[in-house]
């Protein structure tokens, strides 16, 4: 690896110096063991703890097949997929991988007695399989989780509706959490080239995620001038949520939990901000029964912050514990956008307030090829900033993984792979210039 690691760190290294670099057999990784699913069993999912689960081996190379590549992992970071596979809920995640190499001679790879997390990575192509032409060995990359097949019609006009669609490093094996990643080459980004690693490789899932479901047609079609209320907005992401809110025109209305995270948000630009906690809200009377006069409450103060006016678009993803309030502060004709349901999947909320005001629930799903990219596109442009608050080593991925299934972080939190430190990487330190305040403002509160 130190072979490896000194070609990425000299300025003078060519495509032709990362081809001829020999591979190792082996290569460090974050993973969960096969034989350990049941080691929460009986454990209620808060006392379910990731640093028991999560280990740091030693595992050997993956075959690079075609239309694939082999990618030296130099920071990745921690999503919330990663806790649920770290906890084993809402199932382990080896059915994924059992499933998946049943489809092909190929896919056998990733069914194995472990599971290689992560769904982030910031890197330099190693290696690309037959049939890749658009990257070759050198070349610096952030990869999107998004992994298809595109052997059926049903992905070619949305990616996502591919049957075979899967996550990468949550449904799939050989995921960023490691030293070297396989991914899709069509998983493939240009890096940003003013950002550090660990930077680049914070926005990925949650980034690409929040652009489809709130900024595209296939989410939510946000407009200028929209109320947008944002669940978490200083979270992993909500963090983006609000930055396309601001940036797109629109007015984002954004629920917090503490006064520090209501100051990232008015770091970034929010001036609507509702502090949960302090104000009380408390929408449930007990685990069975909603209060629908919180919901009332709750309706109120957001009329107090837009002028009268009711929300637009919910930027909805803790689920059930929010989702009925959601329906019902929707404005008539007004969409609710749903996914991952960190509170849980189950929702409740009462139909009348859906049926009887024509509002829509659309699920959303990370997001598809072009969506990613356009995510990424901005963020190189500056438009948009990662929300890395802290770096973890790979030894700590185990912390990183409870801290963000405790919710004890703000925005992100980056781990390092193969880059010996914070802050390398950067290649326009111009451009970086311009945007510092906002690219160290989760850092700086």
């Amino acid at each position: 690896m130190k072979d490896i690691l000194d070609a990425i760190q000299s300025p003078d290294s060519t495509s032709a110096d990362f081809a001829a670099l020999p591979l190792p057999e082996s290569y460090r990784a974050i993973t969960v063991h096969k034989d350990e699913t049941e080691m929460f069993a009986g454990m209620t999912t808060r006392e379910k703890d990731p640093r028991k689960s999560i280990h740091l081996d030693e595992v050997p190379l993956p075959e690079l097949g075609p239309g694939e590549a082999l990618v030296a992992v130099m920071a990745s970071s921690v999503n919330y997929n990663s806790v649920w596979t770290s906890i084993f809920e809402p199932l382990s995640t080896f059915g994924f991988l059992e499933r998946y190499g049943r489809t092909s001679e190929l896919a056998k790879r990733h069914d194995l007695p472990y599971h290689i997390i992560g769904s982030d990575l910031a890197g330099v192509v190693l290696r690309t399989g037959p049939g890749v032409n658009a990257w070759k060995p050198g070349d610096e990359v952030v990869a999107h989780c998004l992994s298809v097949e595109l052997e059926s019609s049903d992905g070619h006009n949305d990616t996502m509706l591919d049957p075979e669609q899967r996550i990468w490093g949550f449904e799939t094996n050989f995921g960023g959490l490691a030293e070297i990643a396989l991914v899709k080459s069509n998983q493939l980004m240009p890096k940003p080239d003013h950002l550090s690693w660990e930077e680049a490789a914070a926005p990925g899932l949650v980034n690409s995620t929040a652009y489809r479901q709130l900024v595209s047609r296939n989410g939510a079609a946000m407009k200028q001038g929209d109320n947008v209320l944002i669940w978490g907005a200083s979270g992993g992401l909500g963090s983006y949520a609000t930055q396309f809110a601001l940036a797109g025109g629109a007015n984002p209305i954004c629920v917090v939990s503490s006064e520090q995270k209501a100051d990232i948000c008015r770091a970034m630009g929010a001036d609507a901000i509702i502090d949960r906690n302090a104000e009380g809200y408390k929408f449930w009377k007990d685990e069975n029964t909603q209060d629908p006069k919180e919901w009332k409450r709750f309706g109120k103060r957001i009329r107090e912050l837009t002028g009268g006016e009711d929300i637009d678009i919910v930027f909805e993803h803790p689920g059930r514990e929010t989702f009925g309030a959601s329906v019902f502060v929707t404005r008539k004709g007004g969409t609710i956008t749903t996914c991952a349901s960190t509170s849980g999947y189950m929702h409740e909320y009462d139909n009348r307030y859906l049926w009887m005001s024509l509002k829509r629930i659309i699920g959303s799903h990370f997001a598809n090829y072009r969506e990613a990219w356009e995510a990424n596109r901005l963020i190189a442009k500056g438009k948009i900033h990662p929300t890395l608050s802290k770096v973890y080593s790979l030894e700590e991925t185990g912390q990183a993984a409870y801290d963000v299934h405790r919710n004890l972080h703000q925005g992100k939190v980056g781990v390092l792979a193969l880059a010996p430190e914070e802050g390398l990487g950067v290649r326009d330190h111009a451009k970086r210039a311009q945007h510092i305040d906002a690219i160290n403002r989760f850092r700086n509160i």
